[in-house]
């Protein structure tokens, strides 16, 4: 009796750990360094918030105006109220101008209320095109749709001054794709929630990551929310500000 209670008094302190973990707010910071003349440009990204509300003190935290809010797919699931949306949506664009790449999660409501809702807030949607941000207009952000059905690289691409253009897709299992064909300055991703749950080095997913490869640089998120249950275990909930310098 003594041993299950033990047992039993184990694996709530593991569960209770798991969630304190997954309520975390952590602010990852990055630097870029681009070739040519410009302005620094400074990205705040946050992805798979699902149905977590966003942490009101950590948004004020952030110091001064970002150039662009990149949610990067998976803002909303099925279990995401309207209210818990729109609270969200309302926080980020008090650190700039949103913008939205669709992820898969996000079908699970009816898409023409979501699209209402951004259009109503101001939210700007990226969908395989680009658009120039930044105080002079010469810094690219560009993304294409999640489903494969719908993903256009070229359209997303071709028009870019690669060198100052930051690539968004919900997966990144599409980066591999797309440098095939074009290597913009920062590719950017989410999806894989870098495993949420990993024992050690293990995982269903790779642990996100932030790293320079070549003349270009990569940042997988592991993500702001969870999938199913609020839990995670050595893939701690983040969003990143990104700041991009030119020499």
């Amino acid at each position: 009796m003594v041993v299950i209670t033990l047992l039993a008094l184990a694996c709530l302190s593991v569960l209770l750990y798991m969630w304190k973990q997954a309520c975390e707010n952590n602010v990852r910071m990055h630097e870029v360094t681009a070739t040519g003349h410009g302005e620094p440009v400074q990205l705040f990204f946050i992805s798979d918030t699902h149905a977590r509300k966003i942490n009101k003190k950590m948004i004020e935290s952030i110091p001064g105006k970002v150039d662009a809010v990149i949610i990067g797919g998976d803002f909303v699931d099925r279990r995401t109220s309207q209210q818990t949306l729109l609270e969200n949506i309302r926080l980020l664009k008090t650190l700039g101008p949103v913008y939205f790449v669709w992820g898969n999660n996000d079908m699970e409501i009816d898409e023409q209320l979501l699209r209402k809702l951004f259009s109503q807030h101001n939210v700007t949607l990226l969908e395989n095109e680009v658009v120039q941000i930044g105080k002079q207009q010469d810094f690219y952000l560009s993304a294409v749709t999640f489903s494969p059905d719908k993903e256009n690289i070229k359209r997303a691409l071709a028009t870019c001054n690669l060198e100052k253009t930051a690539f968004i897709a919900h997966n990144p299992d599409l980066f591999k794709k797309v440098h095939s064909q074009f290597k913009p300055l920062v590719s950017i991703g989410g999806h894989l929630h870098g495993g949420q749950i990993r024992l050690g080095k293990w995982g269903i997913q790779p642990h996100g990551y932030f790293k320079k490869v070549g003349n270009r640089y990569e940042l997988v998120s592991n993500g702001y929310g969870t999938t199913l249950l609020p839990l995670r275990l050595g893939a701690k909930p983040e969003c990143h500000i990104i700041q991009i310098n030119f020499e």
